[in-house]
């Protein structure tokens, strides 16, 4: 499977968000890098269809990213996820389920089984507005997962996670690479440095890095920190 941007822009009256980037994402960890404001979440929302990019296109095997039959097989998680404060954890995947279309046995079994995966069996009858920021976070990770996406794409997805919460996502999402797109959007970047295949370095609204990235061989943050500056060769 082939997630493609071809030459992608996305421009807000006079601010260019995303600027004529074009690349392709295969099975595996794409981690994507970037200070506030690099364009990062608009990418990310193009590449769910969300938004229209103002030219250029993104398809998947050859369909568009705004069609049903994507949207199937889409996993999103944005940045701050919209939830029901008054329902039980196990409450809104049921509910979250119904609206991706799973039946109801189905969307029992695969409830119960991220409940576990994500460390919320002891929360899950609990409501949601008693959630800490964590646990929120885990919730919102289930969410993503529901339909079993072949393109999952995360906008800091650890945003509000403890380190033993991190380490414990940080194994999740190398497995679900193992056999799917994973796009991971975050600012530590230590969360990336053993997980991700790939990863895509963001500036000003363009890709100005983009690579394989081999664990061990360098540093991370300093490379990443010489790439922003301008002094790695893109």
């Amino acid at each position: 499977m082939e997630l493609t941007a071809d030459r992608i822009t996305k421009q807000y009256k006079n601010k260019i968000a995303v600027d004529r980037m074009s690349f392709t994402l295969t099975n595996g960890v794409t981690g994507l890098l970037g200070a506030n404001g690099a364009g990062k979440t608009t990418l990310m929302r193009l590449l769910c269809g969300i938004l229209i990019p103002t030219s250029g296109t993104v398809t998947c095997d050859g369909m568009d990213v705004e069609t049903e039959e994507y949207r199937d097989i889409l996993g999103y998680l944005p940045q701050e996820f919209g939830y029901y404060p008054e329902f039980t954890g196990r409450d809104f995947l049921l509910y979250m389920s119904a609206l991706k279309g799973l039946p109801k046995t189905e969307a029992k079994c695969k409830t119960e089984e991220l409940i576990a995966l994500v460390g919320l069996r002891e929360a899950a009858r609990k409501k949601v507005r008693t959630y800490s920021g964590g646990m929120k976070q885990r919730l919102g990770i289930a969410q993503a997962l529901l339909n079993n996406p072949q393109v999952l794409i995360m906008d800091e997805p650890t945003a509000g996670l403890d380190p033993q919460e991190r380490i414990r996502f940080r194994e999740l999402i190398a497995g679900l690479g193992r056999d799917r797109i994973v796009l991971l959007s975050t600012h530590i970047v230590s969360d990336l440095e053993h997980i991700a295949d790939r990863l895509m370095i963001m500036k000003e609204g363009r890709l100005i890095w983009r690579g394989k990235w081999e664990a061990g061989k360098e540093d991370l943050e300093e490379f990443y920190i010489s790439a922003i500056k301008g002094e790695q060769a893109c």
